[in-house]
């Protein structure tokens, strides 16, 4: 069960705010990648409500939307960073992803002193000191609310593109590369929401234009 134990050892170093970062969004074939950014004090206590933070993956859809009510009211404060499939196709999914992650820090107006990051590589370029967990999602509890804010965000945008493009069933997979989504992509081709540079994508396109 992720905790506190990383941060109380960087409070006590003379960290003042800390922020943990995950991400969602790394492996679907379609739609944004979904950064998040979760602030805490050494005030900061783990209590009823609190204690039930954990891994997004290890929630239902239904536990992960009521924690984030309990996130927005019990940590200093919470920043998302977006970058969608356009940018992804750009600059690829690791470069976009680490700009989602900086939108994320750029969207608090009480920045960190020090960054945990979900990952084993840290965010290139920035002047905040970091360090990057492996699993960090399931053991602190910082970056694990930040998994689930990102998660959350991330599937409100894909029920929103399965409005739009219903013929996919975002809804369902929001946007994995599941049979149903492959099978999908080979009865219909891509839809302008679709990240071109993934090989799925790519040989569909190819499909769809012979």
């Amino acid at each position: 069960m992720p905790n506190l134990k990383l941060e109380k050892t960087l409070f006590q170093k003379g960290a003042k705010f800390i922020g943990g970062i995950d991400e969602a969004g790394r492996g679907p074939l379609a739609g944004p990648v979904v950064a998040a950014c979760v602030v805490l004090d050494a005030n900061f206590k783990i209590n009823k409500e609190t204690q039930e933070i954990k891994d997004s993956k290890k929630l239902s859809a239904v536990k992960r939307e009521k924690l984030v009510d309990v996130i927005f009211a019990s940590f200093t404060e919470v920043g998302i960073g977006i970058c969608d499939h356009a940018t992804i196709d750009r600059i690829n999914i690791l470069q976009a992803t680490f700009l989602a992650m900086k939108k994320a820090i750029g969207a608090l107006k009480q920045k960190p002193d020090f960054i945990l990051t979900d990952g084993k590589f840290g965010i290139p370029n920035i002047s905040i000191k970091q360090k990057a967990i492996i699993n960090g999602d399931n053991l602190s509890l910082s970056i694990a609310a930040a998994s689930i804010i990102a998660k959350v965000k991330r599937d409100e945008i894909m029920l929103e593109l399965h409005e739009k493009y219903p013929q996919y069933g975002f809804d369902k997979h929001k946007g994995y590369g599941t049979k149903l989504h492959m099978e999908a992509l080979q009865r219909h081709g891509s839809c302008p929401m679709h990240r071109k540079s993934f090989k799925p994508v790519a040989a569909s396109l190819i499909l769809n234009n012979k």
